[in-house]
C-alpha cells in the first residue's frame, strides 16, 4: 500500500508536537495494518502456559527495604469514568469510606516510605489530556507524594485512519475526535518520549512496577519486589486463574515457533477459534495488568526496535464519533501494555491470588468494594476478606437503572449491602436499599414495576425477592 498515509498521518502528529517515540511506534502500528496483518493469534500457534509459579510458593526471606529506593511505582490513569457517567477521572471516584482510588494509591505509597524508612518508591501516573488537570489538582493534598518533581506524564494520542485508505480521518463537527488512545501499550513511547525513563535510569532507579490506577490490589509487595530482582528477568507478568468471568479477558499463552511467553487478547483470536479462547481449563491464565520490569534492559530493547517495541498489533473498527453509530467507520491501532512480555527473551510470569486483582470495571465492581466483602487493609490496601477464600461475591446489577454512578447511589444512598458470606447478588428493575440489608448465598431482589421497591433492612438467604 502506497504510504501517503502514514506521512500524513506523522505531519498530522508532529504538527501536535507529539515524540519522535510515538511517532516511531505509530508507524510500526500503521505498517502492519497496510501490510494485511490482523494481529491474529490462531489455537494451532500456540500452546497452553504451563508451569507458572506462584506467589504463594516463593521462599520465605526477609524482604531488602533498599530496593524501594531502586523502585518507581506507575498507575495508569488515562481513563474517564465515561462509563459511569462521569467526565473526570475514573480514579477520582470514591471507592470505600469517602477515599477515591487516588487517595488509596498515595497513602500506600506513603505507608511503604514510612514503615520501611526510605526514601522510595519513586511515584508517576500515566495521565492523558483529559485527566492531568483533575488528578494533579486531588493530589494536592498528598505534598510529600513527589516532593522533587512532577507526578504524572502524558499517554500520547493517534490519529483515526479510514479502514480502506489508511489515511488520516478529518472530522470538522469535532476536531478532537480525529484522534484516539493508542491502547496502554502506549506506557512505553510515552515513558521514552516524556525523557522519563532516561531520568529515572539516571536517579538510581532500577525497576518499575506498573498496574491500573482503577485496581486498587496492585501494590508493591516487598517480598514480589525482591523475587523480580533476584530473578534476573526483563519482564514479570502478574497472572491469576481465570474463572468463567474471565472467559473474554486476555490470556497468557506460549508460542511454538519460538518458545515465547504471549499475551493473546480476544480481538486477536480467529473467530473459529473463539471457542478455545474460553477454555479456561486450557488456557488457564489471565494477565492482571500489573507488570514488573527492569529499566536497564526496557531502554536497551526500546533501542534496538528504533524506539518503538515490536508489539502484537490491534485493530479496533470504530465510528469516527462513538456516539453516532451513523458517523463514519474508522480503524484504531492499539496494542496492550502485557504484550511486550514475547519482547524480551528473559520474560516470565506469577501466579498471584485474586486478591492482588481487584478492578472497577462497571458499578458492579464499585459496589463490591464498598461492601463488607472488602476490608481496608493496615497498609492501605483493600483485600477480600478471609470469609471469601479468595473469590470476589457476583455481583449483577440491572444497567437500566445502575450503569452510572448516579443511579448506584441513588439506589444505595447510605452503604452497600453486607456480601461478606453472600456468593451471588442480583438486582433486576428499580430498588432503594435501606441501611442493614445482609446478604448470603445466592440473593435476587427482582421488581417489574416501574417504580423503586424498597429492600428493607433484614437478613436474605438464598432468596429471591420478587414485586
Amino acid at each position: 500500500m502506497n504510504e501517503s498515509g502514514l506521512e500524513s498521518a506523522l505531519q498530522k502528529m508532529e504538527s501536535v508536537g507529539l515524540s519522535p517515540a510515538a511517532r516511531a511506534s505509530f508507524t510500526r502500528a500503521w505498517r502492519q495494518a497496510a501490510s494485511g496483518d490482523a494481529g491474529l493469534m490462531p489455537e494451532d500457534t500456540l500452546d497452553p502456559a504451563e508451569g507458572v509459579p506462584a506467589l504463594t510458593d516463593i521462599p520465605a526471606a526477609a524482604p531488602d527495604p533498599a530496593l524501594l529506593d531502586k523502585l518507581c511505582v506507575i498507575k495508569l490513569n488515562g481513563g474517564l469514568g465515561t462509563g459511569m457517567g462521569l467526565e473526570k477521572a475514573k480514579s477520582l471516584i470514591p471507592v470505600k469510606d469517602g477515599l477515591t482510588f487516588l487517595d488509596f494509591i498515595a497513602r500506600q505509597v506513603l505507608w511503604l516510605r514510612r514503615t520501611h524508612r526510605r526514601a522510595g518508591p519513586r511515584f508517576l501516573l500515566m495521565d492523558s489530556f483529559s485527566t492531568s488537570a483533575d488528578t494533579l489538582d486531588y493530589l494536592a493534598r498528598y505534598p510529600d507524594l513527589s516532593p522533587d518533581g512532577p507526578l504524572d506524564f502524558l499517554q500520547n494520542k493517534v490519529p483515526k485512519l479510514h479502514p480502506d485508505t489508511l489515511e488520516p480521518v478529518t472530522w470538522a463537527e469535532s476536531p478532537d475526535l480525529e484522534w484516539c488512545p493508542p491502547g496502554h501499550g502506549d506506557l512505553y513511547p510515552s515513558l521514552l518520549g516524556s525523557g522519563w525513563l532516561q531520568r529515572l535510569a539516571d536517579a538510581g532507579v532500577e525497576y518499575l512496577f506498573v498496574s491500573n490506577s482503577d485496581n486498587l490490589g496492585a501494590t508493591v509487595d516487598p517480598a514480589l519486589l525482591g523475587y523480580f530482582a533476584a530473578s534476573g528477568l526483563s519482564f514479570l507478568m502478574e497472572v491469576a486463574e481465570r474463572t468463567s468471568s474471565d472467559r473474554k479477558g486476555g490470556h497468557l499463552a506460549r508460542r511454538r515457533s519460538d518458545g515465547r511467553l504471549v499475551l493473546r487478547e480476544v480481538a486477536q483470536c480467529p473467530a473459529d477459534d473463539l471457542e478455545a479462547f474460553q477454555d479456561i481449563a486450557r488456557h488457564r491464565y489471565f494477565n492482571t495488568n500489573s507488570l514488573w520490569l527492569r529499566v536497564s534492559d526496557l531502554l536497551a530493547a526500546l533501542a534496538e526496535n528504533g524506539g518503538a517495541l515490536p508489539l502484537p498489533l490491534i485493530k479496533n473498527t470504530k465510528t469516527v464519533d462513538p456516539r453516532k453509530a451513523s458517523s463514519p467507520p474508522v480503524l484504531q491501532l492499539e496494542s496492550a501494555m502485557g504484550a511486550a512480555i514475547e519482547c524480551f527473551a528473559a520474560s516470565g510470569a506469577i501466579l498471584v491470588p485474586r486478591t492482588r486483582f481487584a478492578p472497577v470495571k462497571a458499578t458492579s465492581d464499585l459496589l463490591a468494594l464498598r461492601s463488607d466483602a472488602y476490608a481496608v487493609t493496615a497498609d492501605q490496601r483493600l483485600e477480600l476478606v478471609a470469609e471469601r477464600h479468595g473469590l470476589p461475591p457476583e455481583v449483577s446489577l440491572d444497567d437500566r437503572y445502575y450503569k452510572l454512578l448516579a443511579g448506584l447511589e441513588a439506589g444505595f444512598e447510605r452503604t452497600a449491602p453486607s456480601l461478606r458470606h453472600c456468593t451471588k447478588f442480583k438486582v433486576e428493575g428499580p430498588w432503594r436499599f435501606e441501611d442493614g440489608v445482609v446478604c448470603q448465598g445466592t440473593v435476587k431482589f427482582i421488581n417489574h414495576g416501574p417504580r423503586p421497591a424498597t429492600a428493607r433492612t433484614g437478613h436474605y438467604q438464598d432468596v429471591a425477592t420478587q414485586l
